[in-house]
């Protein structure tokens, strides 16, 4: 799916509006490529106020968002192995009342639960204001929104 940066705040904010917890959420993709953009707009759909600025050098942030429900945000780009997860908690993360969204998930190796969504986003070749966005479910995870499609009144030929 090829999308702005603005449809994927929209986006973003109908899955922390919808997402029900436990869910884990990776997200894949250059730097710049708009992760902390989704990241946060997820954050914004959950209810968390104030601000939300990306983990990379705290590595993570737990916010709350509404109806008890916390929004857990890591960056592990600079994790030198995977042993260093067990320094953030890894093992107790996505808890029946958490969302989890990790930016630089492939730094966890084997570690990555089981049941998730991967989201890699791309820049789109020859224009800076657009990416592309692929979705992929491992496991059994909870459901995410799909993007909303927009309908034309022209005919399908």
């Amino acid at each position: 799916m090829i999308v702005t940066e603005q449809e994927i705040v929209r986006w973003g904010r109908r899955i922390g509006e919808s997402a029900r917890p436990p869910l884990f959420i990776a997200l894949t993709g250059p730097l710049g490529a708009g992760k902390s953009v989704l990241a946060r707009a997820i954050a914004r759909g959950a209810g968390v106020h104030g601000a939300v600025p990306s983990p990379t050098f705290n590595l993570m942030f737990r916010y709350e968002g509404r109806s008890g429900v916390d929004l857990v945000h890591l960056d592990l780009y600079r994790l030198a192995s995977a042993d260093e997860l067990w320094e953030l908690g890894w093992e107790e993360l996505g808890e029946e009342d958490e969302i989890v969204l990790v930016e630089w998930p492939e730094r966890a190796g084997d570690s990555l639960p089981a049941d998730r969504w991967e989201i890699h986003l791309t820049f789109e070749p020859g224009d800076a204001t657009v990416r592309r966005v692929d979705v992929r479910r491992v496991g059994a995870p909870g459901p995410l929104p799909g993007f909303p499609v927009a309908l034309t009144a022209e005919p399908l030929t």
